[in-house]
């Protein structure tokens, strides 16, 4: 205690240069937030805060960039929006170009398979998902940040662009469609399909505008995995139809997968005995392959591609037995050969489609974000959110015109270009390479496709996404909130479908932080015997609390939702119970009340923001404390917080003699207060001895 005696020792006006150096010293005057300034704070600064503009947010945001108008701020530009002048300088050609090289073509392999199959998932002819195969991982070579992203088809988005697909251009219910009538409907979704990716891709441009990278954080990493599990088994019931050869049309809406599940128990007799057995012998190979490239990735010199190996085989017997004329097997049948000429996608379409492009957009940028972030720690170098909003957002705007739907970065190719030995975005120009070899002479090799093998591929790609629930027990052992988000999030999402399911998961994760800020508790701190330092007096019986003085920590920002808690936790310690009756005890708080309280010390170190009511609630606590005879004293407030205290008034019932730099300051203050003019010294100095 002698250390708090201490510190509570005034020096003399003569000796104002042990003050600036508090640390050195063992005694000194206890400081407040004025006296704090008036010692430590620059001169320059002081001077040069109110000539600051105090514009809005948006116009000093583009104000910095314009001021910095030089050769050399532009240069600076021009390499943050282009990431390539920045790392290709710097590229290591002998120690990376060579596993650039083996993985980009890895994933390119990759690609072609999954890609037709994700158009499938989408509802538009496979070509299709070859274009969104190369353009947009063509794009993000050139504007993204991730080095060891490997973006395209993303089976999430397929889904949900499908089911956005189908509600804007339905099949029609006779289903005995001519050829040129199947074209139609083919052009007409393939032109929904790309107006959804043009959609989100103005989005995502939009939030870049906005500088609204940070939005990733609200979707939690509970909510995304979550989120992408729950569409994995929408994807496995979605493809059960193609597996057994089942004509159905595609389920959409709330409750679509037991609507589906429904639908295919109904007409399993109907099944296609070749599609069925196709299906099972692609899964037979197709599961081990993947089980085989995860359990040795560490001696494999590359992953086994084991989709191709299935899609050529498939094809070749498909070919020799002419099961598609014999058993009526469902095939790809012709790719078209080089690209299809640019258009714009129709912008009629688009008040129609921005409820779809907008979860597809925070989709997009969050499984991206998350991604290219994980893979950024493990390796040592940084990402930049809004160059990634940047390089997603005109990947799915361009690649639009070119009739690609949705993109985004995958987890499965991802993770095989890392153990494939990619290093830079070099990767995806190779993986570039093998697509428009197959776009432009290897097309007709995929004619005797039989689909079914397609579905098996998008149901073998799910396989992460499946084994992201074996992380359930240990989420529940680290935080049991968190495991509610995912079990809420992933019952939203099978249960109603992907973008009811996203949206329940946002809104629980925020409702559980606004709950568990209003279920703080309100900590009443006392000193460590022979030190300076205050801890919750629930820790130790030792703590010493000297009466009549009550120090309260409250560990959370005050705003309107906790405004409430924050006045019964205040009135039930400090007993200003209205009429003068005892407040209701609140939560988690000792059944009974000190002796009467005569100096209180607030701790707003752990408030990092207070509103409007906030303040309010502040100032009439100090009204109140005034009028009953308690002296109240403010410690560790940050900037932002005194400046809203003092716009609601704060500082005309608190002077600013009562605001600490810390509980230590204002402590020894409260001790003094209490020497001066108080019978309760007699009894404090049994405490302190």
């Amino acid at each position: 205690m002698s250390g708090l005696l201490g510190a509570r020792t005034c020096s003399s006006p003569g000796e104002a240069s042990d003050l600036k150096y508090p640390l050195g010293t063992r005694l000194r005057e206890p400081l407040t937030e004025a006296r704090f300034q008036q010692l430590f704070r620059d001169e320059e600064q002081v001077q040069e805060l109110p000539t600051e503009p105090r514009g809005p947010r948006l116009c000093r945001m583009w104000r910095r960039p314009a001021s910095a108008c030089s050769r050399r701020g532009a240069w600076r530009l021009l390499q943050a929006r282009l990431p390539p002048l920045r790392w290709l300088p710097l590229y290591r050609w002998r120690a990376w170009l060579l596993g650039d090289a083996v993985a980009g073509v890895t994933v390119g392999v990759v690609h072609v398979p999954q890609g037709m199959a994700f158009a499938l998932l989408t509802s538009v002819p496979p070509v299709f998902g070859l274009y969104t195969s190369f353009f947009p991982v063509l794009i993000y070579s050139l504007l993204g940040t991730g080095r060891h992203l490997s973006t395209g088809t993303f089976a999430v988005l397929s889904l949900m662009t499908g089911s956005a697909v189908e509600r804007l251009v339905p099949e029609p219910l006779s289903r005995n469609l001519s050829g040129i009538e199947k074209e139609q409907l083919d052009a007409q979704r393939v032109g929904a399909a790309a107006a959804v990716a043009f959609g989100s891709g103005a989005l995502m441009l939009g939030m870049f505008v906005l500088q609204l990278g940070v939005l990733s954080t609200f979707l939690s990493e509970p909510v995304v995995k979550a989120l992408t599990s729950g569409a994995a088994l929408h994807v496995l019931v979605s493809q059960l139809p193609s597996l057994l050869g089942l004509s159905l049309p595609r389920q959409i809406g709330c409750f679509s997968l037991f609507k589906t599940l429904a639908a295919v128990l109904t007409s399993l007799p109907r099944s296609s005995p070749a599609e069925l057995t196709i299906s099972a012998l692609s899964l037979a190979l197709l599961v081990p392959v993947k089980e085989l490239n995860v359990r040795f990735r560490d001696r494999l010199p590359t992953p086994i591609p084991g989709e191709i190996v299935m899609v050529l085989l498939a094809s070749v017997l498909c070919f020799t037995s002419s099961l598609d004329t014999k058993y009526n097997v469902q095939i790809v049948g012709l790719l078209p050969e080089g690209f299809p000429q640019p258009l714009l996608p129709s912008l009629a379409e688009l008040p129609r489609i921005l409820a779809d492009s907008l979860p597809i957009a925070l989709v997009t940028f969050a499984v991206s974000a998350s991604l290219a972030s994980m893979y950024a720690d493990k390796y040592n170098y940084t990402i930049d959110p809004n160059q990634e909003l940047l390089a997603h957002g005109v990947s799915n705007l361009i690649s639009s015109f070119f009739s690609c739907f949705p993109n985004s970065a995958s987890l499965a190719t991802t993770s095989l270009l890392v153990d494939a030995g990619g290093n830079t975005q070099l990767a995806g120009l190779f993986s570039c390479i093998v697509v428009l070899l197959v776009l432009l002479w290897l097309g007709p090799f995929f004619y005797y496709l039989p689909k079914a093998v397609l579905a098996c591929i998008n149901i073998s790609s799910m396989r992460q996404m499946f084994f992201q629930m074996q992380e359930l027990p240990q989420l529940w052992h680290i935080s049991r909130m968190d495991f509610a988000v995912w079990i809420v999030t992933w019952v939203a999402v099978v249960t109603l479908n992907v973008d009811l399911g996203l949206a329940v998961g946002v809104i629980f994760s925020m409702m559980t932080v606004v709950c568990r800020t209003q279920r703080v508790q309100c900590l009443a701190l006392g000193l460590a015997e022979g030190t300076e330092l205050y801890r919750p007096l629930r820790e130790s019986h030792r703590l010493l609390q000297v009466p009549g003085l009550c120090i309260l920590r409250y560990p959370t920002p005050l705003y309107f939702g906790t405004r409430g808690n924050f006045r019964r936790i205040l009135e039930w310690h400090l007993g200003l119970g209205e009429g003068g009756k005892a407040s209701p005890k609140p939560d988690n708080l000792p059944d009974t009340v000190a002796e009467p309280v005569r100096v209180v010390v607030l701790d707003f170190s752990g408030v990092t923001f207070a509103d409007a009511a906030g303040a309010r609630e502040v100032a009439q606590l100090a009204s109140r404390c005034r009028d009953v005879g308690i002296h109240l004293l403010l410690a560790q407030c940050n900037a932002s917080v005194l400046e809203t205290l003092a716009r609601a008034g704060v500082l005309d019932r608190v002077t600013p003699q009562q605001l600490f730099v810390s509980v230590q300051d204002a402590a020894a203050h409260a001790l003094e207060k209490l020497v001066r003019g108080s019978s309760i010294w007699s009894g404090s100095q049994e405490v302190l001895h």
